[in-house]
């Protein structure tokens, strides 16, 4: 069974304006394509007679271990797919020794899915849970979400920083998909405002959020914040001097500006950018566990998966995820075994062709504090 095989059997069971809800991007949907090409492109080089018995996946992260690199990147809405939602995820993760981003549109409320994560995780172990956030021009209801994330147990905040406007999805348009099915709604939004029931439409996107609002939220916080969405390199070095503890380079899966360039396409410059000083989560295009080492190669600390996720939990819900969490820890074990490397930290820029451009070669952040 492959990652892609997920999609093929959740469509089979998925409403299909679900379905279109899960695939689509922006516009023409060129950078959706963009992703999982740019990995097709780029060739492993392997080294030999440097074997190893085991390889070591575990990866440190701000606040957090995992056991593997493969993270559960922030996706909504799942209690579309199966009754659980979130929570399903989230068991399967913690199973896994996974880290997840939960979304602020979760469909379950942070304090459930962190406690779901806590019961599943195996016995001795914290699970590795975030919370994605996108900053609100009224900062009284980011700081309650804040506070909501950080009593649930989260061990960082990943702030979305490339959706000023929301993107234009021409399928959900088509389809008329624009809320939640009765019975369903953003449970962490509830009761942050008098009268309001969790609706999608509370996230408000401003293009007034500026550097301003990422330095007050680290004053009103001690977890470690991320930025999502930072494609340009002086984007990231401003994030490195602004003191945030990590990149998640992401282009939102190619749901907000159309034709901007795959993110591993990106990854060498961003993380030569940053110089090792934080670590880059690449997201955005993971299919195989060819493709986690070919991030590694090239920088990343950790790479991140969306829409296989919503796939594998509509196919089988929880057992669906850890299907496909058990699928990628093996590809990207048989992976680093052929390559020659004893681990995700034994992975450089030689191991892939063409390389990293001239004076881009890659950072490598030593897991150490940030």
């Amino acid at each position: 069974m492959a990652v892609r095989d997920f999609e093929a059997a959740a469509r089979a069971t998925l409403d299909p304006v679900h379905a279109d809800f899960i695939a689509g991007g922006a516009h023409d949907e060129i950078t959706v394509r963009a992703n999982e090409a740019a990995f097709r492109r780029l060739r492993l080089l392997p080294r030999v007679l440097r074997g190893s018995a085991e390889r070591e996946l575990g990866v440190e992260l701000p606040g957090a271990r995992a056991r593997m690199p493969v993270l559960l990147s922030p996706t909504a809405f799942h209690r579309l797919l199966v009754p659980e939602g979130e929570v399903a995820a989230a068991r399967a993760a913690a199973s896994a020794g996974a880290l997840m981003i939960a979304s602020m549109a979760s469909t379950v409320a942070i304090g459930e899915v962190a406690e779901a994560a806590r019961k599943a995780a195996p016995d001795g172990e914290q699970p590795a849970l975030w919370f994605q956030l996108y900053i609100q021009p009224d900062l009284e209801i980011t700081e309650a979400l804040v506070r909501r994330a950080a009593d649930a147990g989260c061990q960082a905040l990943v702030v979305t920083v490339d959706s000023p406007v929301h993107g234009t999805h021409e399928r959900n348009r088509r389809n008329g998909f624009h809320d939640l099915p009765p019975g369903l709604r953003c449970e962490n939004l509830v009761d942050l405002r008098d009268g309001e029931s969790g609706h999608v439409r509370q996230i408000v996107m401003s293009p007034e959020i500026s550097w301003t609002q990422v330095d007050w939220l680290r004053r009103i916080t001690d977890l470690p914040v991320l930025l999502k969405g930072v494609l340009h390199p002086e984007d990231a070095r401003l994030a490195v001097r602004h003191g945030v503890d990590g990149l998640l380079l992401s282009n939102h899966g190619g749901r907000q500006l159309d034709t901007v360039p795959a993110t591993l396409e990106l990854l060498p410059e961003i993380a030569a950018a940053v110089g090792g000083r934080i670590p880059v989560i690449l997201d955005g295009g993971v299919r195989r566990g060819t493709d986690v080492v070919k991030a590694l190669a090239l920088g990343a600390s950790a790479v991140g998966i969306g829409r296989p996720v919503m796939w594998a939990l509509a196919d089988g819900g929880e057992a669906g995820v850890g299907r496909l969490l058990e699928l990628l820890r093996d590809e990207v074990d048989d992976a680093l075994a052929l390559c020659g490397a004893t681990g995700v930290r034994d992975v450089g820029p030689e191991l892939v062709r063409p390389p990293a451009p001239p004076g881009r070669v890659p950072g490598s952040w030593d897991g150490g504090p940030v």
